[in-house]
């Protein structure tokens, strides 16, 4: 069984997806852009827009009932390599002990044309 997972207090979806699924006690949550849900703005620099991607995906997985300490795999997806030590600082700051398996990959564009996104998995 599975079940749409939605809240205000991450960007809506802006194409055919689910902002999170949850499916068999796992929580799927969408890549996350540093869009603020509130305002619709997206910060200036790598460690602002690095920190409301996590907030967008730790919001997410509230709204599932589960937390950034349940998230057992994450995908990040940043512009530019040079940027990995900020955007790992501020990741950090969000995993602090048994940290989830991860990939880091340098993309050549991403929506919005921000600096980063961050997906993640997680267990209830």
């Amino acid at each position: 069984m599975k079940k749409v997972i939605s809240t205000d207090k991450a960007p809506a979806a802006i194409g055919p997806y689910s902002q999170a699924v949850e499916a068999n006690g796992f929580v799927f949550a969408s890549g996350q852009i540093p869009v603020n849900p509130a305002t619709g703005e997206i910060p200036e620099g790598i460690e602002a827009q690095a920190r409301q991607a996590m907030e967008n995906v730790v919001n997410l997985l509230a709204a599932a009932g589960t937390t950034a300490e349940n998230v057992v795999k994450t995908s990040v997806f940043i512009k530019d390599m040079n940027d990995f030590g900020k955007v790992n600082a501020v990741y950090a700051e969000y995993f602090k002990e048994e940290c989830p398996a991860r990939a880091c990959v340098e993309v050549a564009r991403l929506p919005k044309d921000v600096l980063v996104e961050v997906e993640a998995i997680a267990v209830k």
